[in-house]
């Protein structure tokens, strides 16, 4: 909201030479923020003067245009000549160069001297042209910025002026004006007027207000008006549409006649541009008292005007000529013809205010701000009405700004007052709130006193009674938004003083800090980026085809997902069931701009539908769910664990001289998925995997106490190559919240023994087919309690070895906690584990 300054000093005590910047600094103590300030000499400057043109003479020239070579006197005749600058004429008469043909001999027009400014930085200078030395130029409403008039310059009588030859346009137009910007939040609609505001003001610097409203004396109905019936007996938001229509009559307009320029200059500032006469009436009472009017012609309605609900199929030509199909949703303004108007939206064009219109029928009524707000967005209208109304508008107020309306019309358009009024409905009753005496205080921390609380409250325009609870408040017509106690409380604090309210912090309880959850969570995502990885967040929407992928083991099955209703991208319209694709795609993107040796992982949720996925049912608003609804609602909530996954692709470092980078193979993610399992001290069990988006064979399934928690290894080609990424690439995906369930309270560190080791290997030749895994675990159940450690190290296939057979080759390490060991001993456990693995497996020493 624009709040010319000037305009606002009618109504407060804001002082002469205040600032916009000076009147934001005080609305801020409210709680209306600043957002800029606007001021028309920002952009113009210089002398710019009334002046009387003396002789027009026309001059053909040989391109085919005429101009005019014009005399016009800038200072009165007779005076002394105060004007000065290069180019201003000492006789107070300048020779100017004129191409627009609007104006004759005798008229009085705007002219800018040398030395002005225009917007634009356009600077006026003398100049030869056409033979001549214009020193100076005749301007039009446009080119000094303070209109669109499109017929060339400015000829001050048709705007019925006739100021004395000389006057400073600045202070003729009110150009030294200025206006102080202010963002208005949703809860504070009053504000979108120059009442609101200049309330505002006196509450912010303990002023005196003067209430617009209570300045028009509204004049007492002689006979009917025309004749309104508000049909919206079965409301679809659960209150009427419309509870008040008042409607006034204007006979004998003149609506070509021009707008003021004092209010044509207002509403500029304010931020709305001048249309018509009648039409900137409308706006100017709309901003003035925050009632949105419209006009009707009246000699264009037909019959009786029904407020009602659209019917199905109907529709309505608005005023910017588009032909709607309505909803029977929508609020219409109707007569005898149909439609003529969506209910505080816009009005229809077959009963637009046009140069004939010479009876106006003025509406000011009062509608639903639900109704209001659907239909403009249904419909793509905003306007200045429907932000009102969808705001809040004063009901108490209609027959007052309907008045506003007749009186200017009568003394701008030349119109004369009819007795004829129309006030259908009824003014809806002051919201009654009782205000528990010392609740303010007890909830803003604050001791406020009887006084403080009655004067603030009084200050808003509310009606306070003491009483033996505390006070019993009548919420000002204006504020819909007080419904409450709490509100009130707002309020309080707020004209009392936010200043006021003191700065506490909050005293963390002792001994607590972060949860099990949250420690072991910030421990791994550190962990792995200690590990070397670079940590990315990436989006959960993705395909049906890539849940398809990665959200199961095996091939051509289809996963469960959640579908979004209004998606960013039609494609991504499901979230996630696995990290992976949001990795992969982050890994495309930086190898597409160079990046190629990428280490990635991320830790985030995934979404995991059960059989029910959300509720038939949704409690009402304002009433406490149920036990049955609310256990119905989380049912149909999707299991959501927490889970790490990462991708390397690439080299594990840059090359350099004499250095050849390795590059990331299936270890590298199996070791980052162990990483994960020793920071949180859990036993991850290693065996060989089969996953549809890894390679068959060079994938690991990751299991804890038995239960599958993930997947490493490389890639599947396929999927690669489809996705353009490098062979090679390999990942991991863990159930990182599985993994911290199972995890140990106290991770306990191991004691270093002092006893000597033992290490002895064995060559193992088993059918290529075994898994080396199941292989190890058997070695390491046959060795028994000596065996401390046990490592795959060599698997050979080849010269020497049977066809269709392979060599393992492993590691044993051997300890006893209380002696040292005999090589006999040593020899003894190792026996007994290949002994196992070939009974098991059919193995054999090499």
């Amino acid at each position: 909201m624009r709040i010319p300054l000037s305009w606002l000093r009618e109504y407060t005590q804001l002082p002469a030479d205040a600032s916009a910047e000076d009147l934001m600094a005080d609305l801020v103590k409210v709680g209306l923020e600043e957002e800029d300030v606007h001021r028309p000499s920002d952009t113009l400057s210089g002398p710019i003067v009334v002046g009387q043109v003396l002789s027009l003479v026309k001059e053909e020239q040989t391109n085919g245009k005429t101009i005019n070579w014009c005399q016009v006197r800038v200072v009165p005749e007779g005076t002394e000549q105060t004007l000065t600058g290069k180019g201003i004429e000492p006789g107070g008469v300048q020779g100017i160069i004129c191409g627009a043909h609007n104006f004759v001999e005798g008229d009085k027009v705007v002219v800018t001297l040398p030395g002005a400014v225009l917007p634009g930085d356009f600077k006026i200078t003398p100049r030869k042209t056409y033979g001549h030395v214009s020193a100076g130029m005749i301007a039009s409403s446009r080119e000094l910025g303070i209109g669109e008039d499109h017929d060339g310059i400015m000829v001050l009588s048709n705007y019925g002026l006739d100021p004395e030859v000389g006057t400073d346009v600045f202070e003729l137009f009110g150009l030294n004006d200025q206006a102080a910007e202010i963002n208005v939040t949703p809860d504070r609609g009053y504000c979108f007027s120059i009442r609101g505001v200049a309330r505002e003001y006196a509450l912010a610097t303990g002023t005196s207000f003067t209430d617009p409203a209570t300045t028009i004396s509204v004049t007492e109905a002689t006979e009917a008006g025309h004749q309104v019936i508000l049909s919206d007996d079965a409301p679809i938001y659960d209150v009427p549409g419309c509870t008040r229509f008042v409607t006034r009559e204007v006979t004998g307009i003149n609506p070509s006649l021009p707008t003021p320029r004092w209010m044509a200059s207002r509403l500029q500032l304010a931020g709305m541009r001048s249309i018509s006469l009648v039409v900137d009436i409308s706006n100017y009472v709309m901003l003035e008292l925050g009632a949105p009017l419209h006009f009707y012609d009246a000699d264009k309605l037909t019959g009786a005007i029904t407020v009602r609900r659209a019917a199905a199929g109907e529709k309505l030509t608005t005023l910017d000529e588009k032909s709607r199909e309505l909803s029977v949703e929508d609020l219409l303004i109707t007569d005898e013809s149909g439609a003529i108007g969506i209910a505080g939206v816009m009005g229809g064009a077959a009963t637009e205010v046009g140069p004939s219109t010479s009876t106006v029928l003025i509406e000011a009524a009062h509608f639903d701000a639900v109704s209001v707000g659907r239909s403009r967005r249904r419909h793509k209208l905003p306007s200045e009405a429907s932000k009102r109304f969808e705001r809040g508008v004063d009901p108490h107020i209609m027959d007052i700004a309907a008045q506003r309306a007749v009186n200017l019309l009568v003394e701008l358009a030349g119109g004369t007052e009819t007795s004829k009024v129309t006030d259908a409905g009824v003014v809806p009753a002051d919201t009654q709130i009782q205000l528990p005496a010392g609740f303010a205080g007890a909830l803003i921390g604050v001791e406020y006193t009887d006084e403080q609380t009655i004067t603030a409250l009084q200050g808003i325009g509310a009606t306070v009674a003491q009483n033996a609870e505390g006070f019993l408040v009548s919420a000002p017509s204006w504020r819909p938004d007080l419904e409450i106690k709490e509100d009130l409380v707002e309020e309080v604090a707020r004209v009392v003083g936010y200043d006021q309210i003191p700065a506490t912090l909050p005293v963390a309880p002792p001994g607590r800090g972060l949860t099990r959850t949250q420690s072991q969570r910030r421990r791994l995502l550190q962990g792995l980026a200690d590990a070397g990885l670079t940590e990315v967040l990436t989006y959960p929407f993705v395909s049906e085809a890539q849940n398809n992928m990665f959200g199961t083991p095996e091939a051509g099955a289809t996963v469960k997902a959640v579908s979004l209703a209004n998606p960013i991208s039609k494609e991504f319209r499901f979230l996630r069931t696995s990290l992976l694709p949001g990795l992969l795609d982050t890994a495309r993107r930086n190898i597409g701009r160079g990046f190629r040796d990428l280490a990635l992982y991320e830790g985030g949720l995934v979404f995991l539908p059960g059989d029910q996925l959300g509720s038939a049912f949704l409690p009402p608003l304002g009433v406490k769910p149920s036990d049955e609804v609310l256990a119905d609602l989380y049912n149909g909530v999707p299991n959501q664990p927490w889970q790490l996954a990462a991708v390397f692709t690439g080299h594990e470092a840059s090359a350099a001289a004499g250095f050849a980078p390795r590059a990331w193979d299936w270890a590298d993610a199996l070791d980052a998925a162990r990483t994960v399992a020793d920071i949180l001290g859990v036993d991850l069990e290693v065996a060989q995997g089969d996953h549809q988006a890894f390679h068959p064979g060079r994938a690991a399934t990751l299991k804890v106490a038995g239960e599958v928690v993930g997947y490493a290894g490389e890639l599947h080609p396929a999927l690669l190559k489809d996705a353009d990424l490098p062979p090679r690439t390999v990942a991991m995906e863990l159930n990182a919240a599985e993994l911290m369930a199972a995890a140990p309270q106290v991770v306990v560190a191991q004691s270093l023994s002092t006893q000597p080791l033992a290490t002895q290997d064995v060559a193992l030749v088993v059918d290529q087919h075994v898994v080396a895994g199941h292989v190890l675990d058997t070695l390491r159940e046959g060795a028994g309690a000596l065996l401390e450690d046990i490592t795959l190290f060599d698997v050979y296939q080849g010269k020497g070895i049977e066809e269709g057979k392979k060599s393992l080759a492993f590691g044993l390490r051997f300890r006893a906690a209380d002696r040292t060991l005999t090589a006999d001993e040593a020899s003894e456990a190792r026996a007994a584990a290949v002994a196992l693995a070939t009974e098991k497996f059919g193995a054999t020493q090499r």
